[in-house]
């Protein structure tokens, strides 16, 4: 199993990040058949004020720039980026890859 760990910073509206967190209450099913499908094994976002935190485990052979641009075509998936894209603290057509921040692991 391969763990990657990228950060994001939303809007500072505590409205919008409310309507964020209910929005990933509710994350549609061709969503998360998607992160399946390019081998996402599980998938958790954790907040801190405006900063988010995300854990992705996935299978071994994930290969972050490639699986990244396979999901990016699949079923709904600009339609979701677009969507949370309004809470997110960057440009409205920023992809994925540019709005969440890869992190280094040190420990």
């Amino acid at each position: 199993m391969k763990r990657y760990c990228q950060t994001l910073e939303l809007v500072d509206d505590p409205v919008m990040i409310e309507k964020y967190c209910e929005a990933h209450a509710h994350v549609w099913p061709e969503i998360q058949a998607g992160q399946r499908e390019v081998g996402i094994l599980d998938m958790q976002i954790y907040r801190k004020g405006t900063h988010l935190f995300m854990i992705c485990d996935t299978v071994d052979d994930f290969d972050w720039e490639r699986d990244m641009a396979r999901l990016a075509t699949l079923p709904r998936q600009a339609e979701w980026e677009a969507f949370v894209s309004q809470f997110q603290g960057c440009r409205p057509d920023a992809r994925s890859e540019e709005k969440w921040q890869l992190m280094d692991r040190i420990y």
